[in-house]
């Protein structure tokens, strides 16, 4: 049997989840097993259907009151009890901020290694493997041992698809939760504004970097994404100096991205920053730098100061 955390917020599917499912149901199918999801809340039982409808045959939904928002070694419990009672022979979610930290856990708890940050797995014993290494900037090709064989799944390394979907056996369950597990949990939370788009959902994302040259900087590239029904996003440099929240970050210890159109403005290119825009389907750039190493990696380039070339835009869109 396969295993796979259904990632939610509240009763919001992770769409990385049906990634990891579809991969999931790949593998299942190729041993001959059921694909089974874990769901942690009472929120996430609605997402029985959506689990179903990528492959899972059976939904297991941990129920107890310190699940009512997300707690990640409380999560990962989830998994290893119900691990405990079906025996998979694998174990993956998502290699999310989220998922890798509850297969962290998971790996901790039953004292097995953890692969992260697969783009394809072919199993047999041991689990042949590639994944990604040093910010995605190589593939390695490995084998990983244990039982069950535990995994993340690289964002948008797999494409969602749906099975022929069934009714799946909804078990409902209460997982048996230490002090311990509910230490470290989500107790409150700090909305952005219901009208803004989020990196994760956007289908442009315009990018700024220490080229913006200072926080008031990031008013014109606001203006330019909301003309575009876009998001803003940054590099971890301007992280660092104030002028954004992390949330806003772009990279490999920040957010990974696939919009349609990715605009970077005044980014240098460092590798951490393209592991986290790589999915993007189109990157055009905005520098004064020829040179810079994200010009390499652009289908479309402006060499010229951002703070003459975004307003510009912006007048552009404003006027069409």
């Amino acid at each position: 049997m396969v295993l796979v955390l259904v990632e939610h917020d509240r009763g919001a599917l992770n769409e990385l989840s049906l990634q990891a499912l579809t991969l999931g149901r790949d593998l299942a199918t190729a041993a001959g097993e059921p694909l089974e999801a874990v769901i942690a809340g009472d929120a996430g039982a609605g997402l029985a259907a959506d689990a179903a409808a990528h492959g899972a045959s059976t939904v297991h939904v941990a129920s107890h009151d310190a699940l009512s928002d997300f707690a990640p070694a409380a999560w990962a419990q989830a998994l290893v009890d119900v691990a405990g009672r079906s025996h998979p022979a694998v174990i993956l979610a998502a290699a999310s901020d989220r998922g890798a930290e509850v297969m962290a856990h998971v790996a901790a708890k039953l004292d097995l290694p953890l692969a992260a940050n697969c783009v394809e797995v072919r199993p047999g014993e041991p689990f042949a493997l590639t994944r990604m290494r040093w910010g995605g900037s190589l593939l390695e090709d490995a084998t990983l041992g244990g039982e069950p064989a535990l995994l993340t799944v690289a964002p948008h390394a797999v494409t969602a698809s749906a099975a022929e979907a069934g009714d799946p056996r909804i078990e409902t369950f209460t997982p048996e939760l230490s002090g311990a597990d509910v230490a470290v949990r989500v107790t409150d939370r700090v909305e952005r504004a219901s009208d803004t788009v989020s990196l994760a959902d956007a289908k442009v994302v315009v990018g700024g970097g220490r080229g913006v040259g200072s926080a008031d900087g990031f008013a014109m590239l606001e203006e330019l994404a909301a003309l575009m029904g876009g998001a803003v996003g940054c590099s971890r440099v301007v992280t660092s100096l104030g002028w954004r929240p992390h949330a806003d970050q772009v990279g490999q210890t920040g957010q990974r991205i696939a919009p349609d159109l990715y605009i970077a403005c005044g980014i240098s290119g460092a590798i951490q920053h393209m592991v986290g825009c790589k999915n993007a389907k189109r990157l055009f750039v905005i520098n004064t730098d020829p040179d810079a190493p994200i010009m390499a990696q652009a289908d479309y380039a402006i060499i010229g100061d951002v703070r003459q070339v975004v307003p510009a835009l912006a007048a552009a869109l404003r006027s069409s």
